[in-house]
């Protein structure tokens, strides 16, 4: 069983006299004390694949023994200082769940010993006043074994400073100043992994550049680049997605959405014969994921409505229906989820992806003014999206317009999403019409949830009624998912109005 803990720290080349040449740091903001604990041998064999996907990646898989916590641990970047880490076990071979978790960067491919790093570690802790460790500074003599054929050998000694949970972010900084007063600098090299491949003559791969025919400032060039940055998300969305993680299965449903909607937005500039493919696979993976996502909407949504009516209200054993309901329903989406992220289908998407951002198929215009060619992209979902309101607006209440408000819901993402591409090179005023189409799609997508609520509470109250259980709250429940329907519903020509106003529009005709 696996467990994880966020871990953020800085690394620093030490002074030439060692321990000795390190400052006092009692004082140093909440620093009450500094403790002393004996020498550690760690021994850590690093794994990866043969060309090295998961350096290439800034993540770390390793074996280690010796110290308080001798298992399994997988390093994944968070940003800045920070890495997640999950550990499991110490075993003989990498545990499962590890290797799921980094195989949308390995993509199926054998892991494998690459470093052997050995390390002797004197510990010094950074206590408060009442005792409780801040941090952790330690000094390492590092010894580094590659592992490869004719690999090679480095030594270096590295002083490190880690947060223990809960600790200001803060005192890093504080703690940097004092060191840097002493002549110590922080290292070149994020990891001693990052180190020992450099210096025992291992390298990942450097990324690829960018394909030649998307010159800068070019309008292809800003839509590589945004694609570019959500091919990462979702491969770096993976791990949270498999360890249902909160907000993990939403936020990868909406990347598959925003590359989905870039490709089709951005037709002009990358060939459709060879991104309609990719289109399509994106759907699935995105539909795959929104069978867990549309739960788990509903749980909380229902769970909180419950939660405001007050007890009188509540007849009958209610929540604990909805927990019942909850759990046969997410065990089925949960397997449904894991399957498609165990699938070849999906490791297939992702290395077509990693093609696609490599090897573009780029179009004429995708050399073209970046201004001109976003613009027109823009006002070309908008001009969709306007056509979806006009229709839903046109029908009576009722199923028919509740099918063409959800609809409009949709185009109004596409229009978020190519104005997102465009940005960076038109500015506050793309910038202006994705907000006022975010807008409209609040609206529009409180109402969908309302109208989706109303069937999911129809059959709890079906199925308390067949169980011989009340069905009075249940009912209450649908009853006022129903007001909140027709609410958001009268509020849909405001916001649409301000959506449509033609100055949002008039500086992208230019």
């Amino acid at each position: 069983m696996s467990q994880s803990k966020r871990e953020t720290e800085r690394k620093y080349e030490p002074a030439a006299s060692g321990a000795d040449g390190l400052p006092d740091l009692t004082g140093v903001g909440p620093v009450a004390s500094v403790t002393a604990a004996g020498p550690e041998e760690l021994d850590a064999v690093y794994y990866d694949t043969a060309d090295l996907r998961l350096a290439g990646a800034s993540v770390t898989l390793r074996r280690r023994t010796g110290g308080a916590d001798a298992g399994w641990h997988l390093k994944l970047p968070l940003g800045g200082d920070s890495r997640e880490e999950v550990r499991a076990p110490l075993s003989d071979d990498v545990p499962e769940e590890l290797s799921d978790l980094v195989l949308s960067r390995t993509r199926g491919a054998r892991l494998l010993p690459v470093v052997r790093i050995r390390s002797t570690r004197s510990l010094r802790h950074l206590r408060d006043t009442e005792g409780a460790v801040l941090a952790e500074l330690s000094l390492d003599e590092v010894r580094a074994d590659s592992l490869s054929a004719g690999g090679g050998h480095a030594e270096w000694s590295e002083l490190e400073v880690e947060l223990a949970d809960g600790a200001s972010a803060t005192l890093l900084d504080r703690v940097e100043k004092k060191l840097r007063k002493k002549g110590i600098t922080r290292a070149d090299s994020p990891s001693k992994l990052v180190r020992a491949l450099r210096e025992t003559g291992l390298e990942p791969e450097s990324a690829p550049r960018p394909s030649p025919g998307a010159a800068p400032g070019s309008s292809g060039s800003y839509v590589l680049a945004y694609l570019r940055e959500q091919v990462a998300r979702l491969v770096a969305l993976d791990p949270a997605v498999r360890r249902d993680l909160p907000d993990g299965v939403h936020q990868m449903r909406v990347t598959c959405r925003r590359l989905r909607s870039c490709l089709r937005s951005y037709r002009s500039v990358l060939d459709r014969r060879a991104t309609d493919p990719l289109r399509a696979e994106l759907r699935w993976l995105a539909g795959e994921l929104g069978v867990a996502r549309d739960q788990e909407v509903l749980r909380e949504r229902i769970g909180a409505a419950l939660d405001e009516l007050p007890g009188d209200l509540v007849l009958g054993p209610v929540a604990a229906r909805l927990r019942v309901w909850d759990v046969s329903g997410g065990d089925e989406t949960r397997t449904r989820t894991r399957e498609a992220l165990a699938s070849s289908r999906y490791v297939r998407l992702l290395d077509a992806l990693d093609d696609l951002v490599r090897r573009p198929p780029l179009r004429a215009k995708a050399g073209g003014k970046p201004g001109r060619v976003t613009a027109k992209a823009v006002l070309k979902e908008y001009d969709r999206f306007a056509a979806r309101m006009d229709r839903a607006l046109e029908l009576p209440p009722g199923p028919s317009r509740d099918v063409a408000l959800h609809q409009a819901r949709k185009a109004a993402k596409k229009v978020r999403y190519a104005a997102e591409v465009a940005r960076p090179a038109l500015g506050k005023p793309v910038a202006r019409l994705g907000k006022c189409a975010k807008a409209v799609q609040k609206v529009l997508g409180d109402h969908q949830d309302a109208v989706v609520a109303q069937d999911a509470l129809r059959g709890l109250a079906v199925a308390a009624h067949g169980a011989g259980e009340s069905a009075f709250t249940w009912g209450l429940l649908h009853g006022r998912e129903g007001a909140r329907a027709d609410a958001r519903q009268e509020e849909v020509p405001s916001a649409w109005r301000a959506a449509s106003d033609p100055a949002l529009r008039a500086p992208l005709r230019h």
